[in-house]
């Protein structure tokens, strides 16, 4: 429970305003209080938030990794980590639902084993491998990175898994492979939200080559020291940390390697709202909201101040060099 003071602005509040004592001392007591209008909407939704985090534990059922440390420079950022409960209760899955707490309660019904990944398109050698054996094709290791979403907040979560690149050099692109798409799971039978006209599924993302082929380019098995929970895309995912985190597609089932640049969900559903290149920048603004600033889950308590938006999501150093020559207001 945050104390509101008078810094940054806002004044002290009169006596109507501040929360009884009894009633932040017990959470069941806040929720009702502020459900019932008297802190407003917008505390109820923020409260709500809070509290279903709390009832999201490690399930004791996942993995552990094996003690992993990155070597890949700027993989590592040295701000403060995001909690577990935060990280797996605050999700966009939209094939387990729209609202942000709807794949920790839905995402129990994905299975991931036996679990496929198929290379294929552009290259020598297509393949398909068995989750377990592609989890072996290269040393893992952890990478502390920012995760910043187009609508507004952000994450620092500690994944696991190994630069993208090592798969595509395995597969031996052919020199004109230009881009590569990553295909999701759509299975109608666990996925409760595939059967709706949301998206025009499966969903699909893509990256130019050079973008797939850089070491911050993290083809992820897990997170926090253990294996991916489901409704953070299990059993295999994509993290582009530069990027919104749209860009990052879940539960990954082919990877395909084109020479055109390929379609993509979001851009195929909102042109004029997401762009295939979709890089932190906050200097373009969203068509419905500023990009300038970000709200950091679970410090964002009732009256916290926002964060800067950085560019590139703080990563300029490491992929300004991708994009010189751009216009990244036109290529956004």
């Amino acid at each position: 429970m945050l104390i509101r003071t008078g810094r940054d602005g806002f004044e002290h509040p009169v006596a109507s305003e501040i929360t009884p004592r009894e009633v932040y001392e017990d959470r069941r007591q806040l929720l009702k209080w502020m459900a019932g209008g008297a802190a407003g909407v917008g505390l109820a939704a923020w409260a709500g938030r809070e509290a279903f985090a709390q009832q999201v534990q490690r399930p004791g059922k996942l993995a552990p990794i094996a003690d992993v440390r990155s070597t890949v420079p700027g993989a590592v950022t040295m701000e403060k980590v995001t909690s577990y409960q935060d990280a797996t209760s605050y999700n966009n899955f939209y094939e387990f639902g729209t609202d942000k707490s709807d794949p920790a309660q839905n995402a129990h019904t994905l299975q991931t084993r036996p679990w496929t990944v198929e290379v294929s398109g552009l290259v020598k050698k297509p393949a398909k491998f068995a989750i377990d054996d592609l989890i072996k094709l290269a040393p893992q290791e952890e990478r502390i990175y920012r995760l910043r979403c187009v609508e507004g907040w952000s994450m620092v979560i500690p994944w696991v898994g190994f630069s993208l690149s090592k798969l595509i050099e395995k597969a031996e692109p052919l020199g004109n492979a230009h881009f590569v798409q990553f295909l999701s799971l759509a299975d109608a039978k666990t996925m409760p939200m595939v059967s709706s006209r949301i998206l025009d599924w499966p969903y699909f993302e893509g990256l130019r080559m050079d973008e797939a082929m850089h070491p911050l380019t993290l083809l992820a098995f897990g997170m926090y020291g253990e294996v991916l929970p489901k409704q953070n895309g299990a059993p295999v995912r994509i993290v582009v940390p530069w990027k919104y985190g749209f860009k990052s597609a879940k539960s990954i089932v082919q990877i395909r390697l084109t020479e055109g640049m390929p379609p993509t969900a979001w851009n195929k559903a909102a042109a004029n709202e997401y762009g295939f290149y979709s890089n932190v920048n906050p200097n373009v603004d969203h068509p419905r909201w500023s990009q300038a600033t970000e709200r950091r889950i679970g410090e964002d308590g009732l009256f916290a101040k926002r964060r800067k938006t950085l560019m590139f999501n703080g990563y300029e150093a490491q992929v300004g060099q991708l994009y010189a020559g751009m216009d990244l207001r036109k290529n956004y």
